[in-house]
């Protein structure tokens, strides 16, 4: 979902990619939506669910609590996920693509592949990780799927 118009840019893509990235974390049917907004609305979100100001690149809104141990080919076996054999939400991820933009700049990347890189991440939020509480957790497994995924 696109709600911002400030970046030009092709979603179809980006539908793809989390597609491969479903597959690749064996998610099945799980849904996931990512929008995209403006600075302005990224902001309020920033505000309002982390009471930090200012816009950020990227959110996470998880849907389902984690409960069924599921083991996969990259995450660690104590990782935890729902049941996906039925389709079900795992939430909502928000992208700035103006932050994103600014973002990909300073890092020498793509657009395009910072907003794969931002979506993979928000995923991985809605599994429930936190690279803020998780010792370097997500941080290995996001590295290991950004190379998987050609976006090392």
């Amino acid at each position: 979902m696109n709600r911002q118009r400030s970046v030009r840019l092709s979603t179809r893509a980006l539908e793809l990619f989390l597609v491969r990235v479903r597959r690749e974390l064996g998610l099945k049917q799980a849904q996931v939506t990512v929008c995209l907004v403006s600075d302005a609305e990224i902001a309020g979100m920033n505000q309002s669910f982390r009471k930090k100001h200012g816009p950020t690149d990227v959110l996470s809104f998880p849907a389902v609590k984690l409960r069924k141990p599921r083991r996969s080919r990259w995450l660690p076996v104590s990782f935890t996920t729902v049941s996906v054999d039925r389709e079900v939400s795992l939430g909502d991820i928000a992208i700035a693509p103006a932050v994103a933009k600014r973002n990909a700049k300073n890092y020498g990347r793509t657009l395009p592949a910072e907003l794969k890189i931002l979506i993979l991440h928000g995923v991985l939020h809605l599994l429930g990780f936190d690279h803020e509480a998780d010792g370097g957790e997500m941080d290995r497994i996001e590295k290991r799927l950004r190379r998987r995924l050609g976006l090392a």
